[in-house]
């Protein structure tokens, strides 16, 4: 049962027998020294008051605090469980680092001679992973150990089907973070802001539609499509090049066959005066083309 809380002023207000009322009704237990005195009986009424008050107070507090507390070591306990380990590298040479999760070898980084895509990821002695440069080979192993897929198949040779929204969109983003892609309403744009096209899943098939293609290509797999993505051309100052590209030849006017080569070939020309050690995988790519572009405008 409550009651209500009387102020001195209040009580002031009130005869000695109004007083003598609220005394029973709040069950007070301070005795009061001169029954015949209005004050004795507001300073007995105000005393048990605050004894009550801070009861209540002093208890709320309690459970206040021991529930903070729980709820402080629920955070910790679910913050200890979804925290990724903290991964240490070993350099064994400038082409060799071996990845510990602790004590334990959980892949490596090696170097090979191809021009392209020299960094290697290995896990298990099985290739996992290439790329142009050795900070994305070590993006790749801290994400896939974060979400425990590091050790599975890779993805070209087992990927099972995707079937819902949800996990379709974690495997985009997954490897977008690889190459530090970042996925926007309407496609995935590079790190400066350039739009490269979409990537999708249709009935367990993925595929990969380039920024100004209406077409979509299928792809073997999550990892190659977001993979082509990287290699989308985004010198051409002109984006019509490159919707040109993603048109089969058959449909081009003359004109519009003529822009596209001619497009190309001055880009790779372009591409040609530059050092070699400032050519990116895409730029070789290209120039690995730029012989059956020449032919065709010399034709």
């Amino acid at each position: 049962m409550t009651y209500i809380i009387y102020s001195q002023q209040q009580l002031q207000l009130k005869s000695i027998a109004r007083l003598k009322q609220i005394y029973n009704e709040i069950a007070c237990t301070v005795e009061v020294s001169d029954k015949r005195c209005k004050d004795s009986w507001i300073s007995a009424i105000v005393n048990y008051q605050s004894s009550k008050i801070q009861k209540v107070t002093s208890t709320a507090l309690d459970e206040q605090a021991l529930a903070q507390a729980e709820l402080d070591n629920y955070i910790a306990d679910q913050a200890q469980a979804i925290a990724p380990e903290e991964l240490t590298t070993l350099e064994i040479s400038f082409y060799d680092h071996e990845i510990y999760c602790g004590k334990e070898l959980i892949a490596s980084i090696t170097s090979d001679d191809d021009l392209t895509q020299p960094w290697v990821v290995m896990v298990d002695g099985k290739e996992k992973f290439r790329a142009n440069t050795w900070a994305r080979c070590h993006r790749f192993i801290q994400w896939h150990h974060q979400d425990s897929t590091l050790n599975e198949a890779t993805p070209a040779a087992t990927e099972t089907p995707c079937t819902t929204e949800n996990v379709i969109m974690a495997h985009i983003f997954n490897e977008c973070q690889n190459y530090g892609f970042e996925i926007l309403g309407d496609g995935i744009y590079n790190n400066n802001g350039v739009k490269l096209g979409q990537v999708g899943c249709t009935n367990g098939n993925w595929w990969v539609k380039r920024r100004y293609s209406v077409q979509q290509q299928y792809s073997n797999s999550v990892y190659d499509a977001v993979r082509s993505l990287s290699m989308v051309d985004t010198s051409l100052a002109e984006p019509v090049h490159e919707y040109l590209q993603d048109q089969p030849l058959e449909q081009l006017t003359t004109d519009e066959l003529q822009q596209l080569l001619s497009a190309q070939v001055a880009s790779c020309e372009q591409l040609l005066d530059r050092p070699v050690d400032e050519l990116t995988s895409q730029d070789w790519e290209r120039l690995r083309e730029y012989e059956p572009y020449l032919e065709l405008v010399a034709a």
